[in-house]
């Protein structure tokens, strides 16, 4: 996996660094608004109030000086064209896409995985940005209570909150208020239109398909990890002309049996690639297992692949349905290329 080593700031300069954090709710000398604020909240658009995962923010002003943590809200930032905006990034599952690698080359990695609280710091962000609710883990010093503190807007990828809806939409609303609190709406409904005449394509070319039963393989040897029924990876197997087998487990993401993989007899697997652990690896791991022997997709060698960042609420969704529909239902033509 591609991985760049980052260059840490030294610890001495940590909180200064982090008390001079930019903040929307600056003052002058004389108590007011500082200038670059005044002219900043008269922007259109701002002030801006959201609510994300039960936080409400109200932004004066664009953040400048922006941390990701986790590839797919990396990728949302870099698909905005708000790269002028990032000063660290963390923790990609796989590689960017080609289309980002000039962008993403540009932004200081803090951390292969999740940055200490101290190394975000060390980039005096204003907004922080994580992509699962791991990125925000209080018990590592990161939770989202300690940046406020610090005088640090947070946001959290919606998938990692939202529950009972369909998260294609929870994706446009991500990317939605994403350009609302950076100034730039009208670039994501930009990325919204391109994103529903995509699915809109895929859909037309899947008319009357008969869905076939999937299984998702993420990782795992005593138990099988695989995609449940509330995240963004149980809707792409639905557009993509499929029918989850864990459908019913109400998380994006979870544990099965193997007994549950054998009992539930998927024609396809879908194997997520990402990690130290290759898909042929992953593959021969089905393969070689006599309790899945009779399972219909092992028997057919019936696999189909898509990288983690794929898989996630993020920009490659729309793109990974048609990739995905391809190889579930080769007979309706070839997968677009990636944007």
């Amino acid at each position: 996996m591609f991985r760049r080593t980052p260059a840490l700031t030294a610890a001495a300069v940590l909180l200064p660094l982090a008390l001079t954090a930019c903040s929307s709710g600056a003052t002058d000398p004389s108590g007011g608004p500082a200038t670059g604020d005044k002219a900043a909240a008269k922007s259109e658009g701002f002030p801006y109030t959201v609510k994300n995962c039960g936080v409400t923010t109200t932004y004066k002003a664009p953040p400048k000086r922006v941390v990701t943590m986790n590839q797919h809200v990396t990728e949302i930032m870099l698909e905005l064209g708000l790269t002028g905006s990032l000063v660290g990034t963390a923790y990609l599952d796989d590689q960017v896409l080609p289309k980002y690698a000039k962008e993403y080359a540009s932004v200081p990695v803090l951390a292969e995985e999740y940055p200490s609280y101290e190394q975000v710091l060390a980039a005096n962000p204003d907004f922080v940005y994580g992509g699962y609710s791991s990125a925000f883990a209080a018990g590592d010093g990161r939770g989202r209570e300690a940046f406020a503190r610090a005088g640090i807007d947070t946001r959290l990828n919606a998938e990692s909150c939202t529950e009972g809806d369909r998260p294609m939409d929870t994706l446009y609303q991500e990317v939605r208020e994403v350009g609302r609190t950076f100034g730039v709406p009208d670039r994501a409904e930009a990325w919204i239109e391109r994103a529903e005449a995509d699915n809109a394509a895929t859909a037309k070319k899947l008319a009357g398909v008969e869905p076939v039963s999937v299984f998702v393989y993420d990782s795992g040897d005593k138990t099988a990890f695989t995609a449940g029924g509330e995240g963004i990876g149980n809707e792409l197997i639905e557009r993509a002309g499929g029918a989850n087998v864990f459908a019913d487990l109400d998380k994006p993401f979870g544990d099965a049996s193997w007994e549950n993989v054998v009992a539930r007899r998927p024609d396809v697997i879908v194997i997520y690639d990402y990690g130290a652990t290759t898909v042929e690896q992953k593959k021969k791991r089905l393969l070689t297992d006599p309790a899945l022997a009779d399972v219909p997709a092992i028997k057919n060698k019936r696999f189909a692949v898509l990288p983690l960042s794929d898989a996630v609420l993020g920009v490659r969704a729309p793109a990974a349905v048609d990739k995905l529909a391809a190889q579930l239902h080769p007979a309706t033509g070839e997968a677009a290329p990636t944007p």
